[in-house]
């Protein structure tokens, strides 16, 4: 029999457990971002400094190195950068010239409507189309579908941006060639309709990969599920609407699986993206910065796992509300 202080023990172990996992996610993430930057060729202020002023003395030259730190080792200017981060200070960004976490707060607002919108969209399509697929499991929709499915998983995403950009903006013109927002337009005066109009395609781009996974995962556990023992029961019993009392909760696990661990792909999706359709999000900015902001190319990546250990910790949360065996331990 379970005690009280068993079941209370059993929640905070495990979040002790995603904290000390993510803790350690963010130290390995941030070391091989830094030394990988720091051993590859990039300009840093110092030599974009030089070349607009060939005439700059060495002592200037060594006090701007000073003062950006990159007189030290790699080691010692990690560590430096680790104790500015534990303190609150992400740096500063170089081609900004704004403070990073400044600039991840304006662009992370983009990013986070491009990647909930596509997350959104690839989640309830994908589900329902899983859904029909599985349902008629060997019939010819599941076997179109299936097909069409299989060809989207296979579609690099920076091909279907491009597609999306000449066929619905250039030949078409139903949509905008990019940007957030109109050209020239006033922030405050561009209506959420406009923004909208500037979402679609490249939203679209980065649901186009998850939507197929998420589609084809559904439509194999419903096709298992529908063929299980307490199912062919319920259809023996002549039950109505057994897809829904009986085979939606079974299937709910893998699909909140899938589409929580998505993050991931959203986020690099809406790196290809953002680069696409000039979208002022996050994976612009870390483009952007991967060669000459190195304090705004580590604040993003910083950012990033923890958005994505986030999205992972959530969905093991939402386990325990799915499926009562998670919660009971069994």
């Amino acid at each position: 029999m379970r005690t009280a202080a068993g079941a209370i023990g059993r929640p905070l172990k495990n979040v002790g457990i995603y904290l000390l996992r993510g803790v350690s996610l963010l130290l390995a993430s941030t070391i091989i971002a830094f030394f990988l930057s720091s051993i590859a060729p990039q300009d840093d202020p110092i030599h974009a400094y030089i070349q607009a002023n060939p005439g700059v003395s060495a002592e200037n030259v060594a006090r701007m190195e000073e003062y950006w730190g990159l007189n030290q080792p790699p080691v010692a200017r990690y560590v430096t950068w680790l104790k500015n981060i534990l303190s609150g200070d992400m740096g500063y960004s170089t081609s900004n010239r704004r403070p990073v976490a400044e600039v991840i707060g304006v662009r992370f607002r983009a990013s986070i409507a491009l990647m909930m919108a596509a997350w959104i969209f690839s989640g309830i399509l994908g589900f329902g189309v899983g859904c029909i697929m599985g349902r008629f499991a060997g019939r010819l929709i599941d076997r179109v579908l299936k097909r069409v499915c299989l060809v989207m998983c296979s579609i690099p995403t920076f091909w279907i941006g491009i597609v999306f950009l000449v066929f619905f903006s250039v030949t078409l013109g139903w949509f905008p060639f990019g940007l957030s927002m109109p050209i020239g337009a006033n922030p405050d005066e561009v209506s959420i309709w406009q923004r909208l109009h500037h979402l679609v395609l490249p939203a679209l781009t980065v649901s186009f990969l998850s939507f197929a996974n998420l589609a084809l995962v559904t439509r194999e556990k419903l096709a298992d599920v529908m063929e299980s023992g307490y199912i062919l029961f319920a259809k023996a019993r002549g039950e109505k609407w057994i897809l829904r009392r009986h085979a939606l909760r079974n299937i709910l696990i893998p699909a909140v699986t899938m589409q929580f661990g998505s993050f991931s792909e959203l986020f690099g999706g809406s790196v290809i993206a953002e680069n696409i359709f000039s979208y002022p999000g996050l994976g612009s900015a870390l483009t952007a910065s991967g060669k000459t902001d190195l304090p705004l190319f580590l604040g993003i990546t910083l950012f990033s796992v923890l958005f994505v250990f986030c999205g992972n910790m959530i969905a093991n949360i939402l386990y325990s509300f799915i499926d009562p065996r998670v919660k009971r331990g069994d």
